[in-house]
């Protein structure tokens, strides 16, 4: 088996071949592909003293920025490492994954371009993992992939959502939720209303509307909704959480009293800022297509690549990829 790492898209490159080169020396059962520029990876596999460690290249001399054209970027730098990552993936029958810290839309139009849709899906959607009260995590579905989504595509999001559940959280029902305004049925807009009835009828752990305020209650596994409310849902708990700590730190700071009291409760507020910490969820998964991508955060440091290698080996074990292509066989074009 292998997995391949787009290494240069993020804010942190070095970060992504330090990640990398951690995964090729902790997941023996998998191969471990670097895609990027020569000089970087050689120069951190040095740094490492890692040059005996089973991970190997492929250099590339194109970067695809976030300020391009998604779709004109994945067209014309062919030598991209984007591009090249999943052009192997495509078409190298022991590669089981890829994974890119860079531009989401480009990495979403050259999965969708590049793999192809399972059969049966309308739209593939990007899971965002969130970190609920309960320890465990939330996934959101969809995180940003499809805005002005369609109620069939909701129906799409919760049972693909549910199928990956099931392997991160290892129960056979997970919950699922519909974000809205309100938690009666007839509450939110169309597309809400509508999707709620599919859902309703469905074969899923189906436990109607939620609001926003309850999405990290720990009391749901998949929360449904359009691409751009999820993604708003997304940044908004995420610019929350560092303000709480921002203001949290400055607090602290005021007074001796203060300072003394954060000694006895530094070890609580470790694993707290853990918690929320971005980087131990490893990044989303993009399924819907015919082999699993992995958006990663752009700001992604090595802990956070390594894990999201261990994502692709838990849909890989878990027949998550074929466990949606089951569920959707002949249902759309």
């Amino acid at each position: 088996m292998r997995v391949i790492i787009d290494v240069m898209g993020g804010d942190r490159p070095e970060e992504s071949v330090r990640g990398a080169l951690r995964a090729a020396k902790e997941f023996g059962e998998v191969k471990v592909t670097a895609v990027g520029d020569k000089k970087l990876i050689e120069r951190i596999v040095a740094e490492e003293n890692a040059s005996a460690l089973g991970m190997d290249a492929v250099f590339t001399t194109e970067v695809i920025s976030n300020d391009e054209s998604p779709t004109m970027a994945i067209k014309q730098k062919k030598d991209s490492s984007m591009v090249r990552a999943l052009t192997m993936l495509k078409e190298d029958a022991d590669s089981i994954g890829m994974i890119s810290t860079g531009s989401t839309g480009a990495v979403l139009t050259g999965a969708t371009l590049h793999i192809g849709r399972l059969p049966g899906i309308y739209r593939p959607t990007l899971l965002t993992q969130a970190p609920a009260m309960n320890g465990q995590p939330v996934c959101i579905a969809d995180g940003g992939a499809n805005v002005d989504s369609r109620p069939e595509w909701l129906y799409q999001f919760a049972v693909i959502g549910s199928a990956y559940m099931k392997v991160v959280t290892g129960r056979e029902n997970p919950s699922v939720a519909l974000l809205s305004v309100g938690t009666e049925e007839h509450k939110g807009n169309e597309l809400t209303r509508a999707a709620y009835a599919l859902l309703r009828e469905s074969n899923l752990n189906f436990v109607g509307n939620i609001e926003a305020r309850d999405a990290l209650s720990g009391k749901y596994d998949v929360i449904v909704c359009d691409g751009y409310d999820g993604n708003i849902l997304i940044k908004s708990t995420e610019g929350a959480a560092k303000m709480i700590m921002s203001l949290l730190k400055g607090f602290v700071m005021e007074s001796t009293k203060a300072k003394i009291g954060y000694l006895f409760m530094k070890k609580a507020l470790m694993k707290l800022k853990n918690r929320m910490d971005f980087n131990n969820y490893g990044g989303a998964p993009f399924l819907g297509i015919k082999k699993c991508v992995i958006k990663a955060h752009g700001a992604s440091k090595a802990g956070a690549v390594y894990n999201a290698v261990g994502q692709v080996l838990k849909i890989k074990q878990g027949n998550v990829i074929e466990s949606i292509g089951r569920a959707f066989a002949g249902g759309a074009e």
